[in-house]
């Protein structure tokens, strides 16, 4: 690839030259998506014994069957129990982003990506997106760029964030990924289709739908504190004892939801989910899905794309229902706050995560029997409070297709302490500097909840 300027260009949020280059990548970034039967998928098969659909590599990934059973929504009720595709993935993928101060901002260096499953072709992701086949060369495709900074083969960096983080929980079992900031003093060339933009520019450009992606949104979410504040802004700073709860009971709500909600997991044959006379899942020639449209579908694609490690394949995606992700934030006697609630999905590694204050798929709450959660009214009603922060986002292109998330951030008048303690069980009222905390370890946060506080320390300053 061509290198060009050596340094990053001064921050100018949204400015021209970063829209005339984006215009230039999608000029010359030529890429080809078609549905593709998943009977004739090219490189993949349904296995004989399981039914499990899987790579003739038996690398990458797998679309297997999952049971699970837990008391989480059950409402006092005994515990609800079902089955469903999952996604199986054991590697755990690489998401890196470099940083560099220039003319006395922090610049982080994305690059302009196609992935097959992305609403409008390219977005921008981290400096390094891949699986640990893809860095290691498994599909002999041309190398990954910049993997040196972040696997310990390289010193000229500093590591300021590094933890597993989880994916989607209602889509992957056990799924996690590396998420790594290194921040650099070396002189670093912005290859083709990279470019270096500042936090600031970067917050201006999360208010744009469909742009910034998903894994740069989740390891952004882990930048350390100081690179953040703001005069007065959310992550000002602010002492531990002007938090509304102790980081101990904070921590104590998150434990007590994976204490209280038993969630057993059972990886099935996926022939086992589609062959039940029970399940509402069904496979067609085309694609698997449920007879009633809801939750998800997953479907095949045959891809070209001549800028990435491998100009040609195919693969599954799994084509969900559009979501709904939303955060409420107050201060607690001049502190910022955001509502989160533990929650347990299917496919969750330890039963709960704190996720969102909202977080489901609009088209499901019109079904029988639906049930609309806690804080949606809020949420979404008209005067209800200052919106911080309403785009529609991307979830990661490789694996999901068309997958689109409403994000939603409102902050409400300012309470009392009195106040903002009385809340329904699982939901509790974090400081915003204790929910950067959590985010420097693992499966505290799910990737909505992630997302968002993004969103709300980058874009909302």
């Amino acid at each position: 690839m061509a290198s060009s300027s050596t340094e990053p260009s001064p921050a100018v949020a949204r400015d021209v030259s970063f829209d005339r280059w984006l215009d230039e990548q999608h000029r010359r970034q030529r890429y080809d998506v078609r549905r593709t039967p998943l009977d004739t998928l090219p490189g993949w098969r349904f296995c004989r014994d399981t039914g499990d659909l899987v790579h003739s590599s038996g690398r990458f990934f797998s679309v297997s069957g999952l049971r699970a059973t837990t008391g989480f929504g059950a409402e006092g009720q005994r515990p609800r129990s079902w089955t469903q595709p999952v996604i199986v993935q054991r590697e755990v993928g690489l998401l890196g982003i470099l940083l560099k101060e220039y003319r006395g901002e922090v610049h982080c260096l994305l690059q302009a990506k196609m992935e097959p499953g992305n609403l409008n072709g390219l977005q921008l992701s981290p400096t390094v997106q891949a699986t640990r086949s893809n860095f290691t060369g498994v599909h002999r495709g041309r190398r990954v760029p910049y993997t040196e900074y972040f696997t310990g083969d390289r010193h000229g960096g500093r590591v300021l964030a590094d933890s597993l983080q989880s994916e989607q929980g209602w889509w992957f079992l056990h799924k996690r990924n590396r998420n790594v900031v290194v921040m650099t003093d070396e002189d670093v060339p912005a290859l083709d289709g990279f470019r270096w933009l500042s936090l600031r520019q970067v917050g201006e450009l999360l208010r744009t739908d469909h742009l910034v992606n998903m894994d740069s949104r989740t390891v952004l979410s882990t930048l350390p504190r100081q690179l953040l504040a703001g005069p007065g802004g959310v992550s000002a700073p602010v002492r531990e004892d002007d938090a509304l709860h102790s980081f101990t009971e904070v921590l104590s709500v998150l434990a007590d939801a994976r204490f209280r909600y038993e969630l057993v997991q059972e990886q099935l044959p996926l022939r086992k989910v589609l062959e039940d006379d029970t399940s509402p899942w069904q496979r067609t020639r085309d694609g698997i899905g449920r007879h009633d449209g809801r939750h998800f579908t997953v479907l095949g694609v045959s891809v070209e794309a001549e800028a990435r490690e491998v100009a040609r394949w195919s693969q599954p995606l799994l084509a969900p229902v559009a979501g709904l992700a939303g955060l409420l934030v107050q201060r607690v006697d001049g502190v910022p706050h955001v509502l989160l609630r533990a929650r347990v999905e299917a496919g969750t590694l330890n039963v709960a995560e704190f996720g969102p204050t909202v977080q489901c798929s609009p088209r499901h709450l019109n079904g029988r029997g639906a049930r609309r959660p806690e804080f949606l009214d809020t949420l979404l009603a008209p005067r209800a409070g200052r919106v911080l922060f309403d785009t529609e986002q991307s979830e990661e292109g490789g694996r999901f297709h068309h997958a689109l998330t409403r994000n939603l951030i409102v902050e409400l008048d300012e309470a009392d302490e009195g106040a903002a303690r009385d809340l329904p069980p699982d939901f509790c009222w974090v400081s915003v500097p204790q929910a950067q905390a959590l985010l420097r370890h693992g499966n505290h946060l799910n990737v909505q909840a992630r997302c968002l506080m993004t969103a709300l320390t980058l874009a909302t300053r």
